[in-house]
């Protein structure tokens, strides 16, 4: 299997994978996975899946006390 390229996430970025999406939150998988489905902020291209990160944040903003 090949290793896929590692990128930085910064303001610009509008889509993530999982991995990155557990960094950029903080949590783990199960968890990164869950919020993503709830914001309905998944993309899937083939078999990769894409987080779309403006929906996660808007999520995040609408669910925070």
């Amino acid at each position: 299997m090949l290793k896929q390229p590692q990128y930085d996430i910064d303001n610009n970025t509008i889509t993530t994978n999982t991995i990155g999406l557990m960094k950029m939150l903080g949590c783990g998988k199960v968890t990164a996975v869950k919020i993503g489905t709830d914001a309905e902020a998944k993309v899937q291209v083939g078999k990769r899946v894409l987080w779309n990160l403006p929906k996660i944040q808007k999520y995040i903003d609408v669910i925070s006390l």
